[in-house]
């Protein structure tokens, strides 16, 4: 089939899932316009890049099964926060209970306004949600990654090597197998707290946070890297500081300090986009992209930038009448708007780079993962 009877398929296809998005809609995408979606999070292999962030979205088990029928492709859970065995949290002021999000437009986007703050239940409780992932992931339903915010000391000040040692263990054990994946997570509303007012403070944390996690469990480690309040070029020092990790999420949300809340929106993607197109050291850890992801347009501006999946958060909480499916859940709307749409969905714009000569055809498909800027380096 042609580009044009491709694109005729995909406007049918659009209208045709507004109604009832496939489960398996990548082996449809696979089979109908030879476009293989596979993406990969901290080298885990996936059936299309789409995840979910860490947060309110992802605290419950129902939440997870909506997720895994809708066809998600990996959910990041609500972050924990770290303790010793006795309970006791240096960083327990994250571990309150947040105010009601709220949706709202920002910038001529979409932006979810909170104090993003942690896990406010008990730690047996994630314990518990844990396990349910671990089941999902297994069952390849869904694959589902824990978030934790561990101890961040100042410059002159020694790690709490007990939370970490007491929290990766018991996440270790309640995952059961090995490795552990896991993603340590730099809140925005980090950057907002007088513990990152010094650059050097922070370039500390990324360097040797990955080892003070691996020293207690095999972990595969990915780091979601806040947005500081600082200049591009130290957004860039951050990224290389971290090097250790195996996978960096960039970047998460900005912080207005007028309001104190973190926010997203057109601003986010466009600092966010402006950071990672500027030359950084090949051979470093996978790139997973966030930050105001709400096309398969976007999505693509991420893959060429490196990133080999996205986290989504704000996309998943519109309004529905804006979304252009009429059923089903949230997940699963987002998701036929960011594949499907016939202008701005991934599959029309890979159609689009094929016709301009800047995406080509391995044995007859056309893949995703070619998009990234080192696509065909030996891995």
């Amino acid at each position: 089939m042609n580009n044009s009877g491709l694109l005729d398929s995909l406007a049918r296809d659009f209208e045709r899932f507004k109604r009832e998005l496939p489960r398996d809609f990548a082996a449809h995408v696979r089979s109908t316009y030879r476009i293989d979606l596979t993406a990969r999070y901290l080298g885990e292999t996936l059936p299309h890049p789409v995840g979910k962030g860490s947060g309110q979205l992802s605290l419950n088990a129902s939440q997870l099964e909506t997720d895994a029928d809708a066809g998600l492709a990996f959910a990041v859970l609500k972050t924990v926060i770290a303790q010793d065995a006795a309970g006791a949290q240096s960083m327990a002021a994250w571990a309150i209970h947040e105010t009601k999000m709220k949706v709202e437009r920002r910038g001529g986007g979409w932006t979810v306004t909170w104090k993003g703050r942690g896990w406010d239940r008990s730690f047996e409780d994630y314990l518990t949600l844990v396990r349910v992932g671990r089941d999902l992931t297994r069952a390849g339903r869904l694959l589902t990654v824990p978030s934790v915010k561990y101890h961040l000391p100042r410059l002159n000040e020694p790690f709490r090597f007990d939370e970490y040692a007491f929290t990766t263990s018991a996440l270790a054990n309640a995952w059961g197998e090995s490795p552990l994946l896991l993603e340590k997570d730099f809140s925005p509303t980090l950057a907002g707290d007088r513990l990152a007012e010094e650059k050097q403070q922070i370039l500390r944390w990324l360097r040797e946070v990955p080892a003070c996690i691996r020293e207690h469990s095999a972990v595969r480690l990915a780091m979601k890297l806040m947005n500081a309040r600082f200049d591009a070029r130290f957004q860039r020092e951050m990224t290389e500081a971290a090097s250790a990790a195996d996978t960096l999420v960039v970047f998460n949300r900005l912080f207005d300090a007028e309001r104190g809340v973190a926010y997203g929106g057109p601003e986010l993607s466009d600092r966010n986009l402006r950071v990672l197109g500027s030359p950084t050291p090949g051979g470093g850890p996978g790139l997973s992209g966030t930050g105001n992801i709400h096309t398969g347009r976007l999505i693509v501006e991420y893959a060429l930038r490196g990133c080999s999946s996205v986290q989504l958060h704000t996309f998943f909480q519109l309004p529905l009448e804006e979304y252009p499916a009429t059923h089903g859940s949230r997940t699963q709307r987002a998701l036929h708007a960011l594949i499907f749409d016939p202008r701005e969905g991934l599959i029309a714009v890979m159609l689009e780079r094929e016709a301009d000569g800047s995406l080509e055809r391995r044995a007859g498909d056309l893949h995703f993962l070619d998009l990234l800027p080192d696509a065909h380096r030996p891995r």
